[in-house]
This record gives C-alpha cells, sequence and structure tokens, in this order.
C-alpha cells in the first residue's frame, strides 16, 4: 500500500470509528423515547429499550486508563491513534482488493424520450352512464326598456342569449351570456349617444324550474354636438379642414357618423395637395348639464405638396421608372392628388407584370417655385411571372362548339412587349395566330399590335382557308379606366381562297381567290356605367372600312356599320337594355365581295332565335349566300337576385341583297336567359326560339358565353 492509500483509508476509518463512537453518547442523550406520531398512542408505550443498561455501560471507555490518568497530557496525532487500532499484519505486502467500477445502467445512460412521446397509463373508474348526457337547462329571454331608441332589433341580431336559442348546458353558460348582453346593450347605447344608459342583466327562478334571463336598460338622454374645434395649420384654399368634416352642431353624437367624417378628412387632404396629414385622436367633453358634447379634432396637415418624379426599388424589377412615367395620368409640378397616385398604382397592377407593386409619396423637404413642397413617388416593385396559358369556350346553334387556346409571354419584348400564341379548334372553326402586342405604348391605355393569321371556317354560308396580315393602333377603355372615347386604326391584307355560289337559283358553286386589302377604323362614345355589366347609360360605336380586290384592277368599297345600345335602370334590381344596329357595304355588288366578307345576321350577339349566319338571303339549297345591308333590334329585361339572374328578350334583324337597309321582312325570336355574375362578368346562357319558323330553322337555339349579350 502507497503513502497516499493508506492516508486515505486511515481518513475513512477515522470518520467511520468516530462516528461509532458518538453513537452511545447520542443513545443516552435520548434516554426517552420520542412517539412515533404514525403508530397509536397504545403501541408506543412500554416499549424495550434498543440497548440494555448493563450492555451500555460495559462499552463506556474504562476510568484510570493511561489515556484518561493524565487528562491534562496531549492527545497522540490522529494517524498515529489509526496505526493503533489497524491489525498488525506481517511484513509480506498487503494486496488491496481490486477497485469496482459501479455496474453501468444501460437504460441509464440512453437520452431520454421526448415529453410528447410518453405515454403514462391513468386509471379511469369505470362508469356506466359515462355517455349519458345531462339535460339542457331552457330558459327564456326578455328585453326591456329600449323603447323608441330604434336599437332593439341590432341588439337582438347581436344577443348571446337570443343567439343561445334558450338553451344551455349549465346555469353558469347562461349568466356569462346575460353578462354578455348587458355589455352589449351598454356598447350600443354609447354608440349612438346615450352616454347616460345603463344595463342590468338578471336571472329569475320560473315555477316551472326554468330560468328567465332578464336584460333591462335605460337609454337616458342622447347627447348632441356641441361646440366643433378643429386644431390645424392654415390651408389652401382657407376652411379646407372644416369644410371636410361633415359634422355640424346639433347634430346627435353617433360613433360611425363621426369615423366617417374624420376618416373623410384624411380622404380629402391628400386629394387637395396634403400628402402627408394625420388625423389625431378626438376629445368630446360631455356635459350632463346641457346633454352636449364639445369636440375637438387635432389635424397635422403636413406641407402642400406637388408632384416631381418616380422613384423605383426591387430585386426584380419588371420595368423602370421611364415607363412609369408613360403610365402616370399627372405632369411634374401639378398639386399633389391622392387619386392619381391610386390611378398609377391600379395600373401598375393592371399589366399583370407584378407579384407585389405599392406606391407611396416620399416627403423631400425640397421647395418648388411656388412655395409648395416637391414629393416624389417611391414604386416598391416585385415582377412576377410573365407567362399565361389561358382559354375559352362557348357553343353558338349554326356556329357549333367552339375553343381557342392563348399562350402569353407579357414582357418578352420590355418594357410591356408582349408575344401572343393562339389556337382555335372548333367544330366549324379552326386556326392559329401569332401577335406582337406593346401595352401603353408612348401613352397610357395606347396599344400597338401586328399579327399574322391562319384559319379555316366552315358553315353554310361558306367554306374559306384564309391567310392575313394586319398591323394596328388603338385606344380602348380598361376594367380600371374606362373611357369616354375610344378609337382603333390600321391595316389589313387577305389571301382566302373560298366556295362561291355562282347562281342562288340552282346553287351551283364554285372556288375563287380573293386578295383583299383593307383599312379598318372604329370610334366608339361610352357614356354607360360598367364595362362588363351596364346597368345604366349608352353606347354608340361606329366602324368603317374601306378595303378592295388587289387582284388586277383595284375595286374600292367601304363596309361600315353602327351601334346604339342603352340601359335603364327600373329598380335596383331591374334593367331593361336595348339595342340597335345598322350596317352596309357599298360601292360594289354582291358578287364581287368575298363570301366571308359580306354581312350575315343571326345567332348570339345579333339575333337570337335563328342559327349563325341563318337570316337573309338563300340559296337554292336553302344555305344563306349573305348581303349588303342590316338591321337589328333588341329588347331585354335582365333581373339580378345576389349572384343570379334571369332574362326575358325579343329580337328582331334582317339582311337585305341591297347595299341600304330595307327595314322590311323583320324575323322574331324570343326567349329567355340565366346569368351567374362573377367578378370578371356575368356567365350567359341563353335559349331562344325563332317567331314564324321557316323550313330548315332551328326549332330553338342555345347560346353560352360570358359577359351581356350585349
Amino acid at each position: 500500500m502507497t503513502r497516499r492509500q493508506a492516508y486515505h483509508v486511515r481518513r475513512i476509518m477515522a470518520v467511520a470509528l468516530m462516528t461509532a463512537s458518538s453513537l452511545p453518547l447520542m443513545a443516552q442523550a435520548q434516554s426517552t423515547p420520542v412517539p412515533d406520531p404514525s403508530l397509536p398512542y397504545e403501541a408506543t408505550q412500554g416499549e424495550e429499550p434498543i440497548l440494555p443498561d448493563d450492555q451500555f455501560e460495559a462499552r463506556l471507555p474504562k476510568a484510570g486508563t493511561p489515556d484518561q490518568a493524565n487528562p491534562d497530557a496531549p492527545l497522540p496525532s490522529i494517524e498515529s491513534w489509526i496505526d493503533q487500532q489497524m491489525p498488525q499484519s506481517s511484513n509480506a505486502p498487503t494486496e488491496l482488493p481490486p477497485a469496482i467500477d459501479p455496474a453501468e445502467e444501460q437504460e441509464l445512460a440512453q437520452p431520454l424520450p421526448p415529453l410528447d412521446s410518453v405515454t403514462v397509463p391513468t386509471n379511469v373508474a369505470d362508469n356506466n352512464n359515462a355517455n349519458a348526457k345531462q339535460p339542457d337547462i331552457r330558459y327564456a329571454t326578455s328585453i326591456e326598456g329600449f323603447g323608441k331608441t330604434g336599437l332593439e332589433d341590432e341588439f337582438r341580431a347581436e344577443s348571446a342569449l337570443i343567439d343561445g336559442k334558450g338553451k344551455a348546458e349549465t346555469a353558469a353558460m347562461v349568466q356569462a351570456r346575460a353578462q354578455e348582453d348587458e355589455k352589449l346593450a351598454t356598447r350600443l347605447f354609447y354608440s349612438q349617444g346615450y352616454y347616460d344608459a345603463t344595463a342590468l342583466a338578471s336571472l329569475d327562478q320560473a315555477g316551472d324550474g326554468t330560468l328567465k334571463a332578464v336584460i333591462s336598460v335605460t337609454p337616458g338622454k342622447r347627447y348632441k354636438i356641441g361646440d366643433i374645434v378643429i386644431n390645424a395649420g392654415p390651408t389652401v384654399p382657407p376652411g379646407l379642414v372644416r369644410d371636410s368634416l361633415p359634422l355640424k352642431t346639433g347634430d346627435y353624437i353617433v360613433a360611425t357618423l363621426v369615423e366617417g367624417a374624420e376618416a373623410n378628412i384624411a380622404l380629402k387632404l391628400p386629394e387637395n395637395g396634403y400628402p402627408f396629414a394625420k388625423v389625431g385622436d378626438r376629445d368630446i367633453l360631455l356635459d350632463p348639464a346641457t346633454v352636449t358634447g364639445d369636440y375637438t379634432l387635432p389635424v397635422d396637415t403636413g406641407p402642400r405638396g406637388t408632384f416631381r418624379k418616380i422613384i423605383t426599388s426591387g430585386d426584380k424589377q419588371a420595368f423602370g421608372a421611364d415607363h412609369m412615367e408613360v403610365i402616370k395620368r399627372y405632369k411634374p409640378g401639378e398639386l399633389y392628388d391622392s387619386r392619381k397616385v391610386d390611378d398609377l398604382r391600379k395600373a401598375l397592377v393592371a399589366t399583370s407584370l407584378f407579384s407585389s407593386v405599392s406606391v407611396e409619396p416620399v416627403q423631400t423637404g425640397e421647395a418648388g417655385p411656388d412655395g409648395t413642397e416637391y414629393v416624389d413617388l417611391a414604386v416598391e416593385q416585385e415582377a412576377g411571372p410573365p407567362r399565361t396559358l389561358a382559354g375559352e369556350a362557348g357553343y353558338g346553334t349554326g356556329q357549333g362548339f367552339r375553343a381557342e387556346a392563348t399562350w402569353t409571354h407579357r414582357n418578352l419584348f420590355p418594357p410591356e412587349g408582349a408575344l401572343i400564341g393562339g389556337v382555335i379548334a372548333g367544330t366549324q372553326e379552326q386556326g392559329v395566330s401569332g401577335t406582337f402586342r406593346r401595352s401603353n405604348a408612348g401613352k397610357r391605355d395606347k396599344t400597338f399590335q401586328a399579327g399574322a393569321t391562319l384559319n379555316h371556317q366552315k358553315y353554310d354560308a361558306y367554306e374559306a382557308f384564309t391567310a392575313g396580315l394586319n398591323i394596328g393602333w388603338a385606344r380602348q377603355s380598361t376594367p380600371i379606366f374606362q373611357k369616354r372615347w375610344t378609337y382603333s386604326y390600321g391595316a389589313e391584307i387577305l389571301l382566302t381562297n373560298e366556295q362561291v355560289v355562282i347562281d342562288p337559283a340552282t346553287a351551283d358553286k364554285t372556288r375563287r381567290t380573293y386578295f383583299i386589302g383593307g383599312l379598318p377604323v372604329q370610334i366608339g362614345y361610352d357614356r354607360s356605367n360598367d364595362l362588363l355589366n351596364p346597368t345604366k347609360g349608352f353606347r354608340a360605336n361606329l366602324r368603317a372600312e374601306p378595303e378592295g380586290s388587289l387582284q388586277g384592277n383595284f375595286s374600292p368599297y367601304l363596309r361600315a356599320s353602327f351601334d346604339l345600345t342603352g340601359y335603364y335602370p327600373v329598380s335596383d334590381n331591374l334593367v331593361i337594355a336595348g339595342r340597335a344596329k345598322v350596317g352596309t357595304i357599298t360601292g360594289v355588288s354582291r358578287g364581287d365581295v368575298a363570301p366571308s366578307r359580306r354581312i350575315y345576321a343571326g345567332g348570339g350577339g345579333s339575333v337570337r332565335g335563328f342559327g349563325y349566319q341563318e337570316l337573309g338571303p338563300k340559296d337554292a339549297n336553302n344555305d344563306p349566300i349573305g348581303g349588303r345591308s342590316v338591321n337589328e333590334f333588341a329588347v331585354e329585361g335582365r333581373y339580378r337576385f345576389g349572384n343570379y339572374g334571369v332574362v326575358a328578350f325579343v329580337d328582331a334583324g334582317q339582311v337585305y341583297e341591297s347595299s341600304m337597309p330595307q327595314f322590311s321582312d323583320m324575323r322574331y325570336g324570343v326567349g329567355l336567359g340565366g346569368r351567374f355574375y362573377t367578378n370578371f362578368g356575368p356567365f350567359r346562357a341563353d335559349i331562344a326560339m325563332p317567331i314564324n319558323r321557316q323550313p330548315g330553322e332551328s326549332k330553338f337555339a342555345l347560346y353560352i358565353g360570358i359577359g351581356q349579350a350585349f
């Protein structure tokens, strides 16, 4: 054993012996046993001592031993005392037993499982009636005191007691509902100016065991607006803030009216040159003696500003500030107007090129020559996916089924230079097309486009294989800006091979090729209230296209038409709509006009009740051959209820061989239709039948599409 090991053993042994030596003293000190409080009193009486007295005395050290004879003698060191107590051994080295490592507990060495994966078994008392449902508590509701305030209906609509329909699981639940209704009544009265109103909820036990919840209110007097004080700086024009606050002394203090008036200030100031105006917190000082409340409102108008420039930012931009300058509807130096900022934001969204875009005014602190402060617009943008797949489908009697799909890359040639590919698949029409279109081309809402088409059409009136090139400029209405005046102009070239009826009397046919050039022009005037679903106003549209044959000698002629539609609201749900159209081809005989360029009538958007192109002159086989003039009329009653609607209509029209409409031999169709209104316009389904049907004409016709018929 080494000296260090022996030292540690001695210390351990010493502590053990000293502890053992103290036990008898401790036992002697506690000669009176302490009763165990967990045992009965009787069980603690007469217990025998653990160590008899004679054995205890024998174990005490004897007096007079050498160590005890001289109490003043120094005590031996603890190391020598331990050596005396240790048994004597031979000179042979003593081998200590090997150290025993504690056995490793495998489970303790593992990481603890998560708490949510531990399942603790729970002992649940067996109850045969566990599924039994306690009967609901029935209660009646009584409302008292609303009188002529006009608030009882609103209270009943929001009442928790009434919403519970007289049933609750516990009485505490009924009491909680009553307390909620008590707060509701007080809140309603306060919102209408009854600031002295009180409400009390109580529960009474009826004789049959049911509860009666009583809401008793006392409205008190209704407060009116007293003095009106607006703390604001000077404005241009003077009184702009006060004029924007539609409150006056003597008005009742109604919360919604007060909040709406303050919101009007926050709206009108930015519309009149104050983009950074802030409306503070109102203060209403009530006077019970006069039953009035003096109204005070702080307003920080901020600087008066004028537009300057656009600043754009964003990690992925669709286009820059220079193109935004084309889209905006204000000029630099013009007085700030938040409506024009909103218009710019809507126009940017309408390009469909952004996943997110915001427009906010920026205070520059720079003064302009007129004393106003320049205001920049900060446009934060993030470009969105530029590609779109779209499709539409419809069906019309005589026209058959028709589906069209388009693929568009809206920004292949920035800014807003789109490439569009289209495919038409139908029972009587097939085609492909490619178009380049630049939106906002040099001016807001002005569009330039050029395209090429290949098309095949096969109708009862004609069969044509057509290739065409076109170019044009247009200014048309959009959903965010419905313009009063619209226009378009351009040029087109067509090469078409068509089947032509040589003699209508015999229906003999041949094929001819036409090479046609035209200069289409359109101008429109719109005073209706909605682009897709108008309910009042009118629209007028004139289209003229000088065109002619480019084969051999040039033979010019004019194709023209005029449309007029009107809308009159009889009530909020009923609208009467009407339409009239006249059209002509002048300067050429019918036989010299390609069949696909002649005038036809019949079908959806024309005269319902007849098939597509079914009206007008016919050949010996009763197939339409087209004409050179047309007139059409329609009257439609549109009734809407929610997102649904029904229509009833009468259409009339005829096609003539002459170049001037004759307004004779009119044909009529009547029908009914259904509408389902969506955010992008109504979905339309109409069914109609002809009046005085002729041989070969359809018994009825079905039309399905998007948007109103006109």
